[in-house]
C-alpha cells in the first residue's frame, strides 16, 4: 500500500484476510475455500488422525477426484489398475467420509479437474483466499481470487485451523494492451509472457494481469493466463472481477444468489486496484505483436512462434540459460535453425486444468471439421470435467472429433502428467495443450511441445507442428 493508501488487488484481498502479523512479517491467513485431491491430502489426513486433530471447517472443503481417474472410459468402468493410484483414491474416498468433507467422487456427475470443477460449482469467488495442494491453484485467481498451491504440512495446517501461514508477496501488474491477432488465443498470450519474462520472472510477486487484451477473454481464457502464472515463478495470478466475471457466476450452485448476490457484486466491484496503486514491479506487453507459439525446449520459457526456428543457445548471454538451452536440445532431439513447421509429432492432447474448457473444445471441432488426423498421429481429447464433456456432446463437438480421429475421453488430469497409461512414448513428440514440458512429464523420455487447443489440432491433421491460421478462415 502507497502513502495515500491506495491498494492492489492483491493487497485489498490480504488486508480482508490477515489473521496476524510477527515482527518479521510472517502472517497468519484465512483460507475461504480449501480443495484437495487424491495425490497430496493422503499424508495430511493421516497426520491428522495421529495428532487426534478434526478438519476445523469441513463446510469449506472440498474433496475432488482427478489426477487419478482413467480417461479410458473402459478403465472407467472397473477398478482402477494402477494399485498406487487406486489407493489414493480409495484414501481419499474414506478421508472424506471420515471428516465430514463434501466428496466428488469418480462417478458423481460433478467429477473433473479440481481447477475447472471449483469456477463451475460456484466454488471460486472473487475476493476469497483458496489453497491446494497443486501448484496450478493460481487458476482460481481468474476470478479475483487469491489463490495459491500449497505443501503437504500446509494442507495439514489448513485442514486442522482454516488459517496458512505465509508472507506477503511482491506485487507486478502485467498489462497487455490492445487486442490479440487472428490465431492468437489466451494460451498463446501466457507462453510468450513467459518467454518475455522467463520462467523465473515472477518469483516472489503476486501477478496482476491487466490491459484491454485481458478484459477482452472469456473467464476460461482468463483461467489459462493465471493458471500458467505459475510457470513464470508468479505465487499467485489475479484478475480484477468484472462484469465477465459477474455473468459467469450468476445461477452457479454455490455462489451467492438474489439480493445477496447483487450486494456481493457491488462488494466485488470495490476489489480492484485502486487507480494510484503502486506495484512493486511493472510489465507491458503489446497484443498485436503475439503470434500463435509453441514451445522447442523443456521449460514453458523456451517458446518460438509458430513461424521461428530452434534457436541456438549460443544466442543466449546468460551462461545458464545457454546450458539449460543445450541440455534441452539434446533432451528433444532438436537442432537450432530447424523449422518449427518441420518437426514431426507422435501425439496430441488437448486437455488439463489449462485448456480442458468448452471453448478449448470448440475451438479444436473447428480446425478438426471435415478433417482427419495424420495416420501416424494418436490424437485424444480429455474434458476438463463431466459438465464440459457434456455440454461438448450436446452441440456435437464429440462427433465432430471422433470422425476426425480424435479418442474422446473421460475427464481427467490425464496426459498432463502421465497417468493411468495415458503417456507419450521415449523419443515421441506430443503437441500438448497442458503447461509444462519439463523432462519426463507426460513420460520417459516424452517430449512436449506446448501449444493452444486449435493449434494442437492443426498439428494432429497435418502431423507436423502447424501454423493454425493456415487452416482456418
Amino acid at each position: 500500500m502507497n502513502a495515500s493508501g491506495a491498494r492492489t488487488l492483491y493487497e485489498k484481498i490480504w488486508a480482508r484476510h490477515l489473521v496476524d502479523e510477527d515482527e518479521q512479517g510472517n502472517c497468519l491467513i484465512y483460507v475461504d475455500r480449501h480443495l484437495v485431491h487424491e495425490v497430496t491430502s493422503p499424508v495430511a489426513f493421516s497426520a491428522l488422525r495421529q495428532n487426534g486433530r478434526s478438519v476445523r471447517r469441513a463446510d469449506a472443503t472440498y474433496a475432488i477426484v482427478d489426477h487419478g481417474v482413467p480417461s479410458d472410459p473402459a478403465l472407467r468402468r472397473g477398478p482402477i489398475r494402477d494399485a498406487a493410484l487406486r489407493e489414493q483414491i480409495d484414501a481419499l474416498e474414506r478421508n472424506a467420509a471420515d471428516f465430514g468433507i463434501r466428496l466428488i467422487s469418480v462417478h458423481d456427475p460433478h467429477q473433473g479437474i479440481v481447477h475447472v470443477v471449483g469456477p463451475e460449482l460456484g466454488l471460486t469467488l472473487p475476493g476469497c483466499t483458496i489453497a491446494c495442494g497443486d501448484s496450478h491453484t493460481t487458476t482460481h485467481g481468474a476470478l479475483g481470487a487469491l489463490a495459491f498451491g500449497i505443501g503437504t504440512s500446509e494442507i495439514e495446517h489448513v485442514l486442522a485451523t482454516q488459517t496458512l501461514r505465509l508472507r506477503r508477496s511482491k506485487t507486478m501488474r502485467l498489462s497487455v494492451d490492445g487486442e490479440l491477432p487472428f490465431g492468437a488465443t489466451a494460451k498463446d498470450l501466457i507462453l510468450a509472457v513467459i518467454g518475455k519474462i522467463g520462467a523465473d520472472g515472477a518469483i516472489g510477486h503476486a501477478v496482476e494481469f491487466a490491459g484491454r487484451a485481458i478484459a477482452a477473454l472469456s473467464i476460461e481464457g482468463r483461467m489459462t493466463i493465471c493458471n500458467m502464472s505459475v510457470e513464470a515463478g508468479a505465487r499467485a495470478g489475479l484478475i480484477a472481477p468484472d462484469e465477465t466475471t459477474y455473468c459467469y457466476l450468476a445461477g452457479r450452485a454455490h455462489a451467492p444468489r438474489g439480493d445477496l448476490f447483487d450486494r456481493a457484486v457491488e462488494d466485488w466491484h470495490s476489489l480492484a486496484s485502486d487507480g494510484d496503486a503502486a506495484f512493486d514491479r511493472e510489465v507491458a506487453v503489446t497484443a498485436a505483436d503475439i503470434e500463435p507459439q509453441v514451445t522447442w525446449g523443456t521449460n514453458p520459457e523456451q517458446v518460438v512462434p509458430i513461424g521461428g526456428q530452434v534457436p541456438s543457445p549460443q544466442g543466449l548471454t546468460d551462461p545458464a540459460k545457454r546450458a539449460a538451452a543445450s541440455r534441452a536440445l539434446d533432451y528433444m532431439g532438436l537442432r537450432p535453425g530447424t523449422r518449427m513447421t518441420d518437426i514431426r509429432i507422435d501425439q496430441v492432447f488437448i486437455g488439463s486444468c489449462t485448456n480442458g474448457q468448452i471453448e478449448d473444445i470448440r475451438a479444436a471441432a473447428r480446425v478438426a471439421k471435415d478433417r482427419k488426423v495424420a495416420p501416424w498421429v494418436k490424437a485424444m481429447v480429455v474434458p476438463g470435467s463431466q459438465r464440459v464433456k457434456r455440454r461438448a456432446e450436446d452441440e456435437g463437438l464429440d462427433k465432430i472429433l471422433t470422425a476426425a480421429g480424435f479418442s474422446w475421453r473421460e475427464p481427467s488430469c490425464s496426459m498432463c502428467a502421465g497417468f493411468n497409461g495415458d503417456e507419450v512414448g521415449r523419443g515421441e513428440r506430443c503437441a500438448s495443450t497442458s503447461n509444462r514440458n519439463f523432462e519426463g512429464r507426460q513420460g520417459s523420455g516424452a517430449r512436449t511441445h506446448l501449444v493452444s487447443p486449435a493449434m494442437a489440432a492443426a498439428a494432429a491433421i497435418v502431423g507436423c507442428l502447424a501454423d493454425v491460421r493456415k487452416l482456418i478462415d
